[in-house]
């Protein structure tokens, strides 16, 4: 804590995200919201910024924006190395900026592990100034299946160093809590878990809006007749098992893929691979970047397929679990740990998520009600943004 006036402060340096006003990205909305819906006013929140993240960033070197003082830092283009010179930098003026404040206790707080190599060194002139060093482990950015072995080794290496240096790892999902221990029991690292948030409010959009018939006829999409996922087009998300399961499946509806497709390798290579080009359901639709418009497609989905395989507690699967009446999830810890008994669950078979997609047709509104009542709780009971910002206040303070 350190007094301003006679006001007393924690600080807390948040590194990692690309920065507040957010535009879209998990770390990003996660610190938008804990600064937006800060309620104790003893925090004092430090947050790195991408100079090119805003054009107030680009313009100032340090602005106040949701109470927290936002800090800018210029990174080169140097490639995939980019997000590693930014955290090194952010935390460097971070550390800067605290020494120069004399803050009591400051609390460094990095999101994903990605300057391992440095971390021991960050830890000891944390330790120096009498601060703590927090870190966020992320999912298992290693098993990634875009990156190159040399990549991946990096990541695995740099997350062994970070949990070795850290003071106290956040964990997103009760599942990577687990693995943080069990992984590096050595270590004896101290652990928490704190879930990803996520909105409740509905969408503001109607059935009438003429943004909404707008996109939908454009589309050629109607209201409760589509399977649905939002979600970057990477491999590790299973399109290729969604988009041939849902081919053998019997369903008259359509298959709307909200993501960033664009004709890139894995697309041309699904498309060889599927002949997905073949099945009028199948619907590539890009982006979606209008909140209220993507909450409706949402609300107005059959069903939401979710095939992330790697990661702790996904942003889409919280929308999804929070909007869409019936959601269908691979089978993996992560996603159980979060939905429980709120979604319905397939394996990587064949034939496994099209024999559900046929049952689900089938199912009375009742059946399917109970899972959106069950997904609801869910969300309501753990994941809202107000119960995280208390959790996370709650922690910062202690």
């Amino acid at each position: 804590m350190t007094t301003h006036g006679n006001e007393l402060f924690q600080h807390v340096y948040i590194i990692g995200s690309k920065g507040i006003p957010a535009n879209y990205g998990g770390f990003e909305t996660f610190v938008e919201k804990l600064t937006s819906g800060q309620k104790n006013r003893q925090i004092k929140y430090h947050v790195a910024s991408r100079s090119d993240n805003s054009e107030q960033a680009d313009k100032e070197k340090h602005f106040e924006y949701n109470g927290a003082d936002v800090f800018s830092i210029d990174v080169p283009n140097i490639g995939s190395a980019q997000a590693i010179a930014y955290d090194y930098k952010s935390l460097k003026e971070a550390i800067r900026i605290s020494k120069q404040n004399q803050d009591q206790h400051p609390i460094f707080y990095v999101l994903a592990n990605r300057i391992g190599p440095f971390a021991s060194r960050f830890s000891r002139e944390i330790h120096a100034l009498g601060g703590e060093f927090y870190l966020n482990p992320d999912g298992h950015e290693w098993a990634r299946a875009k990156w190159s072995k040399p990549v991946r080794q990096y990541w695995k290496y740099s997350e062994k160093k970070m949990v070795a240096a850290a003071d106290l790892i956040i964990a997103d999902n009760p599942e990577i809590e687990k693995y943080i221990k069990k992984e590096y029991v050595s270590f004896q690292p101290e652990t928490t878990y704190i879930a990803y948030g996520t909105d409740i409010q509905k969408s503001k959009l109607s059935r009438k809006d003429k943004k909404v018939r707008d996109w939908f006829d454009r589309k050629g999409i109607i209201e409760n007749n589509y399977f649905l996922v939002v979600g970057r087009f990477v491999p590790e998300n299973n399109y290729e098992t969604m988009i041939r399961e849902f081919m053998i499946s019997k369903t008259k509806k359509d298959f709307v893929l909200v993501t960033n497709a664009g004709k890139n390798k894995f697309y041309e290579q699904l498309k060889q691979r599927t002949h997905f080009d073949q099945d009028s359901r199948i619907k590539f639709v890009g982006t979606v970047y209008d909140q209220e418009l993507l909450k409706y497609i949402r609300e107005n989905a059959f069903a939401y397929f979710h095939g992330h395989e790697v990661g702790g507690t996904n942003p889409s699967l919280l929308e999804a679990l929070s909007m869409t009446r019936l959601n269908m999830l691979i089978d993996v810890p992560f996603n159980k740990a979060v939905a429980k008994e709120g979604a319905m669950y397939w394996t990587k078979s064949l034939g496994d998520l099209a024999t559900q997609i046929n049952r689900a047709e089938n199912y009375e509104k009742k059946r399917i009600g109970d899972y959106t009542k069950a997904a609801h709780k869910r969300v309501a009971d753990e994941f809202t943004w107000e119960s995280i910002i208390a959790k996370y206040e709650r922690l910062f303070l202690s």
